[in-house]
């Protein structure tokens, strides 16, 4: 039976303008979803737009637009950007979309009919931007500050409640038993941290704007953003509506989210799921955040890395390599533009380029512009690269993207050592040598096509560029057939094989 994986970006909030911080978690998921489709498995990859709540009705007044006119204008940036990103998701959901609406609702009723939400009076602190209600602990940091806050409000109103402390202890014992259920660990302790403190039940209604779902059974309420946004991981894959798909789908393998959003997907959605009845996602991973130039993001220093901007200027692959190499996923990073320069400089031009350019030169330059014969024996360097392979594999399942990255690097880094010690252009010039010479080639092109397999996820364009060089099809086109466990192996390149040249695949970008 085919293995098959899910994987979820969070639904993005339309009241934003796409920025780093969206294109790392999208990115990431795209890695994980080609990875697998890599290794022959079935995948659905989700992203999409949360597109309700008391913050876009505002906006939308603001801007002289309906609320839904707001939404269809910024939906197409990020649709826009995934493009430019080349994202490969296989759905895009939107929250106003009617399938969407509908499964939301079923979901809602089937927690009401379980007994877990009920009718009662609700009042205190609510930030709007962020569509939260402050915890005790969060207005005692605010202390005074709060009456000051424009983006705060003291909300007294009827609201129908999730009882979400109901399952303090099945969340905890959960948490406890599945250690990878929240990731990294770092995160997990935090979660832990905050269910210990006390889980009060959760206002998940309001009636004090309309830009929502209206509840069937009082229709003057509207559902809380946060309610209607989780379960679009549900109605994506047919829930309440397509029971075959959905249970194909169903538990999610990974939801990817920024950590500023952890306790909503590790806290309110396995319980809401809970009380439904439904499995719980296998893992929720939370990444950490970018500073840009060593300062926090900020509209008003207007320090915002502008992801359309600088895959204009710079190209989409080393932009997607420069986010998932430069640190650990799951820690907090720095976005430096010298940093990137020497990223793209060092390890795509010096590196992979300079590798790709000067090997296919010397087969055209010595072998006549084929693939030579293959070895009966091959070296080291073929062992060690196998073995680099087997890391890589074992360090992008549990999307560590930097190590995962550096096994590549090291076997570039083995083949450059290996021309430089060989000297191929004075082996040339012996007949006697001749033998050896070829072997060489092939192996550095061996190298060089498995390399072409463990980088299409981060940079799927670029290595279709040196795999047709080499005169292989594009990944894409051996998907079928399971490309890691074709390709990984030594002697798959065919003798004979007409190489090409064509033009550099990156170039430096000076200081």
């Amino acid at each position: 039976m085919t293995e098959k994986f899910y994987i979820t970006t969070p639904i993005y909030y339309v009241n934003d303008y796409p920025h780093i911080g969206h294109a790392y978690t999208t990115v990431a998921s795209d890695v994980m979803a080609r990875f697998h489709r890599m290794k022959g498995h079935e995948v659905f990859f989700l992203t999409g737009t949360d597109e309700h709540g008391q913050k876009i009705e505002k906006t939308a007044k603001q801007t002289s637009e309906k609320p839904m006119e707001l939404a269809d204008r910024v939906v197409q940036r990020f649709k826009s950007l995934w493009e430019k990103l080349n994202i490969s998701h296989d759905h895009f959901i939107r929250t106003t979309d009617r399938e969407h609406i509908f499964g939301a609702l079923h979901f809602f009723q089937t927690c009401f009919e379980n007994g877990d939400i009920y009718l009662g009076d609700y009042e205190g602190w609510y930030a709007v931007n962020d569509e939260e209600f402050l915890t005790e602990t969060q207005v005692q940091e605010l202390g005074d500050s709060i009456h000051n806050n424009p983006n705060i409000v003291r909300l007294k109103e009827k609201t129908y409640f999730f009882k979400l402390s109901k399952f303090q202890d099945q969340l905890l014992e959960h948490i406890h038993k599945n250690k990878d259920f929240i990731q990294p660990n770092s995160r997990r302790n935090e979660v832990i941290k905050f269910i210990e403190g006390g889980l009060k039940d959760l206002s998940i209604s309001r009636t004090s704007f309309e830009w929502g779902i209206p509840l069937p059974q009082d229709p003057k309420h509207v559902m809380y953003v946060w309610f209607d946004a989780l379960s679009n991981y549900l109605t994506a894959i047919g829930y309440g509506k397509d029971d075959a798909k959905f249970n194909k789908w169903w538990p999610a393998n990974v939801h990817l989210v920024g950590k500023d959003i952890l306790r909503f997907h590790a806290i309110f959605w396995p319980a809401f799921l809970m009380s439904a009845k439904l499995p719980l996602p296998k893992t929720v991973f939370a990444h950490g955040w970018w500073t840009v130039e060593g300062e926090k993001m900020s509209k008003s220093k207007g320090n915002f890395v502008d992801p359309f901007e600088f895959v204009e200027k710079y190209g989409t692959d080393p932009f997607r390599y420069f986010l998932l190499k430069e640190f650990p996923f799951g820690q907090d990073g720095n976005f430096s533009r010298d940093q990137f320069r020497l990223r793209l400089n060092n390890d795509l031009a010096n590196e992979l380029g300079n590798l790709v350019s000067r090997t296919i030169s010397m087969v055209t330059k010595y072998c006549g512009g084929k693939i030579p014969n293959v070895p009966t024996s091959p070296s080291v360097l073929i062992s060690d690269s196998l073995e680099h392979s087997k890391k890589y594999d074992e360090q992008l399942v549990t999307m560590t993207f930097d190590k995962a990255l550096d096994e590549v690097s090291q076997m570039l880094r083995k083949t450059n050592q290996s021309i430089d010690q060989s000297k191929p252009w004075e082996m040339a010039k012996d007949e006697t040598k001749k033998s050896a010479l070829e072997q060489n080639l092939y192996e550095w092109c061996e190298v060089i096509r498995m390399v072409s397999v463990l980088l299409y996820p981060f940079m799927p364009s670029l290595t279709g560029e040196i795999r047709k060089k080499l005169g292989l099809p594009l990944i894409e086109e051996i998907l079928s057939q399971n490309a890691m466990q074709q390709e990984i192996k030594f002697g798959v390149l065919v003798a004979g094989t007409v190489v090409s040249a064509g033009t550099p695949l990156f170039a430096r970008i000076e200081a």
